[in-house]
């Protein structure tokens, strides 16, 4: 049977034969062959893996040999030139602080840990928890009582202040404790010696750098660094606009946004060099046995002043799907307690001082820990619980292959949090202002002109900030600064303070110093929104748990920078404990040469202070 001609036999033959035939060709090959067969084993010549690929370990020792070796020779040439003689402290610092992280990547930490607890454990920790429970909780809350009245009350008073604000912010502090002991979830199940020992560390941090020189200048330096370092990004921008308009104009986008996305793309190099990984994991290994809580916990509340609130969770991203109830409210707190170090160029460019941001993200880290276990106690087994664990992002499909491709990712994503925080200021703003106008036209009805969520706000918080010490005449104006971040975003309300510190009536030293604590978090309305969208796409089975739980979290981190506030309140002065020994020494004199009434009207102020320094060098 034919179609259209030929029969289907000799169709099914000719494919046949021309199947046979290149099966005879595929066996023979072409003329080519032989070139073709040269070009695909100097191909697989060139996929073979090099010499320095195959010795990537000797390669890697080597390197770090030579960078210490370089390090050092710098150390030795910056303490010998008479030009840089002046700074080896400092250079002395960094040197071997690089020399010990790259030493370390060799020897294993037992060398000095063993040492350290073959001393602390017979001599301290075995002796002190031989005791019973009870009495262990009353000496610690005897030495936290003993360092809050110490530095309170144990010092002169400087800058204006007078005794009566310092008793009010020791009692607000004590309120803020009762006020979250009593809407505990589960007060029964409150990890006091945790609570203490956050909120002593919190003070002791205090003391270390307002109350010695060596704290305060060390703080000071770093805040100096930071400030210098954060303002190497505005090179950039001076490179597109032009050096007139980042130095004279301070425009948001060019200023603050340039700063941004380079802070972050640096922050992204370094953890491709494993250095961030490396501070956070020893960050919070002190706050993992000091405080008793789960490494992914440890992890975050550590992390949180370096690289934010969404960023910090990031870390332990595999562990969040399991972490209890307990672990993702205290997530969720530190992330708003403090703020991030990208956005530090941000307000230090708003006149802020760069030592009170660093002071009060520090200071939040074991506040937010005490308050959010006070607030949702621990009522699981954490998975964590034993161990610190840091997401090293290894298994990242899309991981960069060198520092510099991980600098230029961290650029595209600086642009990414640029862009997130131009939108969420700009429209956060709009929104506001149109539920302000639409409640001053509501006010008018009542006769209230000027109603707005600021005014409402400012008097709730009234009893607040009378509760950290601002001075009555400032309370109404800090209020509604404190509403304004709440509300709005911390930006805003650091903007608010840079002009009100510009205008004639301006707040106090005290009222400023108070302000700048107290700001410093992203506890508000738009960062709850950020940290349940992170969460719930780190865990989408637990994002009802998150929503739930946020509010609380939002509440304590707005608190713990409070309370960071007050004792910034109480604390602030420059005197050096040194100085202040010496004086108790002259001052014991006074009743040596008979001057009793002097003697008497200074005793208890002494033994306050006393006792706060005892404590505090204890501490450490």
């Amino acid at each position: 049977m034919t179609s259209g001609g030929a029969p289907i036999e000799h169709i099914l033959e000719k494919k046949s034969s021309g199947s046979t035939a290149s099966i005879t060709n595929e066996k023979q090959g072409p003329p080519y062959a032989d070139a073709e067969a040269n070009v695909v084993d100097s191909a697989v010549d060139e996929t073979e893996p090099s010499w320095v690929a195959r010795h990537h370990s000797l390669v890697r020792v080597l390197s770090l040999v030579a960078l210490a070796a370089l390090i050092l020779g710098w150390w030795i040439s910056s303490t010998i030139l008479h030009a840089t003689r002046h700074r080896w402290i400092v250079q002395t610092i960094f040197a071997w602080a690089f020399i010990a992280i790259i030493a370390f990547r060799f020897i294993p930490n037992s060398v000095v840990t063993r040492p350290v607890e073959a001393v602390w454990v017979p001599l301290v920790q075995r002796p002190f928890f031989s005791l019973p429970y009870y009495v262990r909780l009353a000496l610690g809350w005897l030495a936290l009582l003993a360092i809050v009245l110490g530095s309170a009350f144990g010092f002169k008073l400087e800058n204006g202040t007078n005794y009566g604000d310092r008793a009010i912010s020791v009692l607000g502090l004590l309120i803020f404790q009762f006020g979250f002991w009593a809407t505990s979830s589960k007060r029964s199940h409150i990890q006091w010696p945790t609570v203490i020992v956050g909120l002593f560390i919190q003070q002791a941090i205090a003391l270390f750098v307002l109350k010695s020189g060596a704290g305060f200048h060390t703080f000071k330096w770093i805040a100096n660094l930071a400030s210098d370092f954060l303002a190497q990004g505005l090179v950039g921008a001076a490179f597109f606009f032009d050096q007139d308009t980042v130095d004279t104009k301070h425009w948001f986008f060019v200023n603050v946004l340039a700063t941004i996305i380079f802070f972050i793309a640096f922050v992204q190099m370094l953890y491709y060099l494993g250095v961030m990984q490396w501070i956070i994991k020893h960050f919070a290994w002190f706050f993992f046995k000091t405080m008793n809580v789960s490494g992914a916990e440890a992890v975050v509340a550590a992390a949180s002043p370096f690289i934010g609130q969404g960023e910090s969770a990031c870390l332990v991203r595999p562990y969040v799907d399991v972490m209890t109830e307990s672990e993702i409210h205290l997530v969720m707190t530190s992330g708003f307690s403090t703020i991030a170090g990208s956005v530090l160029g941000a307000y230090i460019s708003l006149g802020v001082p760069a030592q009170n941001l660093i002071t009060a993200s520090v200071m939040s880290i074991p506040a937010s820990i005490a308050i959010s276990k006070i607030r949702l106690p621990e009522l699981e087994e954490p998975v964590t619980r034993g161990q610190v664990v840091v997401d090293r992002g290894e298994e990242d499909k899309d991981a960069p292959v060198n520092a510099l491709h991980a600098f230029a990712k961290g650029a595209v994503f600086g642009l990414v949090v640029a862009g997130q925080i131009l939108c969420n200021v700009l429209t956060i703003l709009s929104l506001v202002a149109t539920i302000n106008g639409l409640l001053t036209w509501i006010g008018r009805g009542f006769g209230i002109h000027h109603l707005t969520l600021q005014l409402i706000l400012r008097y709730v918080f009234y009893p607040v900030t009378f509760f950290i010490g601002v001075p009555r005449s400032e309370i109404l104006r800090v209020s509604e600064l404190l509403a304004t971040k709440l509300v709005e975003n911390e930006f805003a309300a650091y903007l608010d303070l840079k002009a009100l510190m510009a205008s004639p009536d301006a707040l106090s030293k005290r009222g400023f110093t108070i302000a700048s604590y107290a700001l410093c978090g992203f506890a508000n309305l738009g960062s709850l929104g950020i940290q349940i969208g992170v969460l719930s796409a780190l865990a989408p089975s637990r994002t009802r748990l998150i929503a739930r739980i946020g509010p609380s979290a939002m509440i304590s981190g707005f608190i713990s920078t409070l309370q960071a506030a007050g004792i910034a309140c109480v604390s602030h002065s420059f005197s050096d404990f040194l100085c202040l020994i010496i004086d108790d020494v002259c001052f014991l004199s006074l009743l040596f040469f008979k001057k009793k009434k002097q003697w008497y009207a200074c005793l208890m102020r002494r033994v306050a202070r006393s006792l706060s320094v005892m404590f505090f060098f204890s501490c450490l």
